[in-house]
């Protein structure tokens, strides 16, 4: 057994019993992506929101242990995603991506965005010509030290 075995047990069960990943995070108190991100293999979770997770998703006691291991995080399967959806995050990334770095630098200076102290927020945004995907990223700007 592996984290991998846990993650795909999780989502067996999570499609056999018709479950919604905002009714998950409720129960474990978090937000619904970060709940997501972590039954998904991406982050670790404590004790108390492993066994949560475990009793939603009949995980036994070795599985829940999984869900406690720090992860090997932002692994794909290739390079270049395949999905179609994700593969457009990379599109954007890959468009827009010096455009986002020179407007960070520009307000902040020289630094990153954190991927540590960070928030997410994805919801529906209705219009008329077809429901939008709404995406928030919020990260800790993190400025390099001289030394």
């Amino acid at each position: 057994m592996n984290r991998n075995d846990v993650t795909e047990k999780i989502i067996t069960t999570k499609v056999s019993k018709g479950l919604k990943w905002e009714d998950v995070a409720a129960k474990v108190g978090l937000s619904k992506e970060w709940v997501t991100a972590g039954c998904l293999g991406q982050m670790t979770f404590d004790a108390a929101q492993a066994k949560t997770i475990g009793a939603i998703f009949g995980l036994n006691e070795e599985e829940q242990k999984w869900l406690q291991v720090v992860p090997y995080k932002g692994s794909l399967a290739t390079a270049v995603p395949t999905d179609p959806l994700i593969y457009r995050w990379y599109e954007i990334v890959n468009v827009y991506g010096s455009t986002i770095k020179e407007l960070i630098h520009e307000e902040f200076g020289d630094g990153i965005m954190s991927a540590i102290d960070f928030k997410m927020d994805i919801t529906r945004e209705a219009d008329p010509k077809g429901d939008r995907v709404n995406v928030v990223l919020s990260g800790k700007f993190l400025p390099y030290k001289t030394y």
